[in-house]
């Protein structure tokens, strides 16, 4: 089983999301508060910490200092089992991830793994996520 390791939101698309505690999850729209929500394939973007993994050497350190740009950043399930048309319960949600990455490769800061392996998702079942959950593949 895995837990959530940060929270976070922004209100503008494009910019570097801020910490928070919690957050309210609304089903088949995203986080409140955060610029991604909708009605649409990507309400939620998903981060294992296992995928720092596959940063190459000469790109950690940036990537490390890079801000969030990632809704939910969770460790402790290995990323073969957080793979597409798989879904994780954490707390009361449920989340089916729909992406792996993006079109569109970033170069740059935390993005550059985001844009690798993120996962990215529709909210199946909303309700609250709190810093410290329980995040299992069901």
């Amino acid at each position: 089983m895995g837990k959530v390791v940060s929270l976070n939101i922004s209100e503008k698309r494009g910019t570097e999301k801020v910490q928070v505690p919690s957050v309210n999850v609304i089903e088949k729209f995203g986080i409140e508060g955060d610029a991604h929500v909708g009605n649409w394939d990507r309400q939620i973007s998903i981060l294992p910490v296992e995928a720092l993994e596959k940063v190459p050497s000469d790109k950690i350190e940036e990537v490390k200092k890079g801000g969030f740009t990632e809704n939910i950043t969770i460790s402790g399930i290995p990323l073969n089992n957080l793979g597409v048309d798989s879904s994780i319960r954490i707390g009361e949600v449920v989340i089916k991830i729909l992406y792996i990455g993006k079109d569109k490769y970033k170069e740059y800061g935390r993005p550059y793994i985001v844009s690798r392996e993120g996962r990215f998702g529709i909210v199946v079942k909303g309700g609250r996520i709190n810093v410290g959950d329980p995040v299992e593949v069901i």
